[in-house]
């Protein structure tokens, strides 16, 4: 396919890119206060106010460690989501892209450095950018088999290298099998290209 003309590219990088509303509380929110609900009522029972209390504080504590992390991570989804190029990231992982879409999927998943701070909102600028579900699905899984950071850091000098190359080989066609499966059944249930 040819790139865009030097005249296109103007009103090309003018479209608005798809944005994905999400609903401040949703049925996700909602399950999850519910069992935090009942949670909170099944230790009360058993350990009091006092048992309520502790786990609050050092939750909050926790939730205090991680803010900054999330924030950081939701910015950088956000910068990645307007700096990338969403006519070149259609071609090479919206739902036109194949097997090579699913294969750019893989590999910059099995690159990504990072923890979940990162991968997710990276995967999160993607599909904001005009990448389609199927990539988007071999990037994570291939960050969560294959990232090479874990494997690396932990995995190599526990298990040794005999254990960790043949798990890699072993687990490198699932992120592209995730992935095509992700895009038939997201293209059945979403015909028309919307999740909600």
């Amino acid at each position: 396919m040819s790139e865009p003309s030097l005249t296109d590219r103007p009103a090309a990088e003018e479209e608005p890119r798809p944005g994905h509303a999400r609903k401040p509380v949703g049925w996700s929110m909602i399950t999850i206060l519910v069992l935090v609900v009942v949670s909170a009522a099944l230790v009360w029972r058993r350990d009091g106010m006092a048992g309520v209390l502790d786990i609050l504080t050092h939750d909050l504590a926790l939730f205090g460690g991680i803010l900054p992390r999330v924030l950081a991570g939701c910015l950088l989804g956000a910068f990645i989501a307007e700096i990338l190029p969403h006519e070149k990231v259609s071609r090479s992982l919206g739902p036109s892209s194949g097997l090579k879409g699913l294969l750019i999927g893989t590999a910059f998943g099995a690159i990504l450095p990072g923890g979940p701070f990162t991968a997710y909102p990276v995967a999160s600028a993607l599909l904001a950018v005009g990448a389609d579900f199927g990539a988007t699905i071999a990037m994570v899984v291939s960050w969560t088999l294959i990232g090479y950071g874990r494997a690396v850091a932990w995995e190599l000098p526990i298990m040794g290298t005999d254990f960790t190359l043949w798990r890699i080989v072993i687990s490198l066609p699932l992120p592209v099998l995730a992935g095509a499966l992700g895009r038939f059944v997201y293209v059945r249930l979403y015909p028309k290209g919307g999740s909600e």
